[in-house]
């Protein structure tokens, strides 16, 4: 039986960032792995250069204006270290969506092996089907305001 992926924590370990520049994914990613805090022996050109790779092979974006930006093959060398980052773009852009919407929301994975990537990718993507949620981002709720939304969805989902 699998863990329950705590979306709460790795939200709170990685941190929720505004206003972010770019006007492509590339530029997006350059700026946000400089800004994020990384465990030693990961540099920020790594964490760039692996979530360039994915979205050649294929766009992240998962609709409603989100994407799921993700390295191809886990990057961390330790499964503490796993995060998410929120990023919310200053300017929405297209990264060829399935509904066609601009991306203006990202939550960036930082896995540790292929197990907890697809874990994380499971739950977000539930957590991103709530329309309570989606709202909450739209709004550009703060990171307070993201975990609480989190953590009671999340504990829903365990009552069932």
């Amino acid at each position: 039986m699998s863990v329950q992926v705590d979306i709460a924590s790795l939200i709170d370990r990685g941190g929720v960032y505004t206003d972010i520049e770019g006007s492509s994914p590339e530029e997006i990613y350059r700026e946000i792995s400089q800004m994020i805090s990384l465990p030693e022996g990961i540099s920020a050109a790594s964490v760039y250069d692996a979530l360039c790779e994915r979205e050649r092979i294929m766009s992240t974006a998962v609709g409603n204006g989100i994407a799921l930006p993700h390295a191809r093959c886990p990057i961390l060398k330790s499964k503490d270290d796993e995060e998410i980052c929120v990023v919310y773009l200053k300017t929405p852009i297209d990264m060829h969506a399935p509904d066609e919407l601009r991306v203006s929301i990202m939550f960036v994975l930082l896995t540790y092996d292929a197990q907890s990537h697809l874990e994380m990718l499971s739950a977000l993507a539930t957590l991103v089907r709530k329309d309570d949620f989606r709202k909450l981002l739209a709004n550009h709720a703060d990171k307070n305001t993201l975990l609480n939304a989190a953590k009671k969805v999340q504990s829903k989902k365990v009552q069932r």
